[in-house]
């Protein structure tokens, strides 16, 4: 059984832990868990010699998504922290959806940080509106407009001083995007025609700032997921998100889009010259 002194310097060392991953500053990391700032602070001094208040540990550990045992470095699995967020209905339609809100979020706090894409679509800060609304026009809990406003937060991020964003796709999903086939076959022609000349426009005007690569679909599989620096990482499974804030999980996730990367067989330079002979082709 472990004495005081040794629970002690365990919790501290994990909560010190949780810090670094979540990246976040003692002040973001308190009002998140609700407690004071003089309090964290004394939590992390190596002068501290007292466990927290049980309020105060349960506390910390139900906003970190870790559990007591863990903290009290009783448990060893590590804190494999994961969210299931749920697009939910908003009954004003003024307001956004609590995943609406927390993707803009996501990009404000990932800014000068990389983030990487794999796109269950196209890159959002690239769809046009009419895009948008033919994607989302069977989504009973989804309203179009919200959509827009979403694809503009990353837009705006890449627009910024600083910001560095990657996005991977298949060449199979862009072409058939081109010629209409699948989802994308009740999409008016002249629609196409209007996004292939938006995705050329922003190719150009972003670079190197966003970069597009597409890998070839038929040797390579990618899920849809979105990875914001070394935090976070959002994957897509229609219609709700898995959030994984594990620094392991999520650096498993950056090797996996590098590895996308290094099989490219079209590079973001070359980008505009594929989506001008799409264009050449359907008009």
């Amino acid at each position: 059984m472990a004495d005081q002194s040794e629970l002690v310097n365990r919790f501290r060392e994990r909560l010190g832990e949780l810090l670094a991953d979540t990246g976040r500053s003692q002040s973001d990391f308190a009002v998140n868990a609700g407690i004071d700032r003089s309090t964290l602070s004394q939590l992390l001094s190596t002068r501290n010699r007292r466990l927290p208040r049980v309020e105060t540990l349960a506390a910390i550990a139900e906003a970190s998504g870790v559990s007591v045992d863990w903290l009290l470095g009783l448990a060893h699995g590590g804190p494999s922290r994961a969210d299931i967020v749920h697009e939910e209905f908003a009954l004003n339609l003024d307001e956004r959806s609590p995943i609406d809100e927390a993707w803009i979020d996501w990009h404000d706090q990932s800014a000068g940080s990389k983030i990487r894409t794999l796109p269950a679509s196209l890159p959002d800060l690239l769809k046009t509106e009419a895009v948008i609304r033919h994607e989302v026009q069977r989504y009973a809990t989804v309203r179009p407009e919200q959509r827009i406003e979403i694809a503009t937060a990353p837009l705006d991020l890449a627009r910024a001083p600083g910001s560095d964003l990657e996005c991977c796709n298949s060449i199979q999903a862009i072409e058939g995007f081109a010629r209409g086939w699948d989802v994308w076959a009740a999409l008016e022609h002249r629609h196409r025609v209007a996004q292939l000349d938006r995705m050329i426009e922003l190719c150009e005007e972003l670079y190197p700032t966003f970069r597009w690569f597409l890998y070839d679909g038929r040797q390579r599989y990618a899920s849809a997921v979105t990875v914001f620096g070394l935090d976070r990482a959002v994957i897509y499974l229609g219609q709700m998100y898995l959030v994984l804030n594990n620094r392991n999980h999520v650096m498993a996730f950056v090797k996996h889009f590098d590895d996308l990367i290094r099989a490219a067989v079209v590079q973001p330079p070359d980008m505009p010259r594929l989506l001008h002979k799409l264009r050449s082709e359907i008009t």
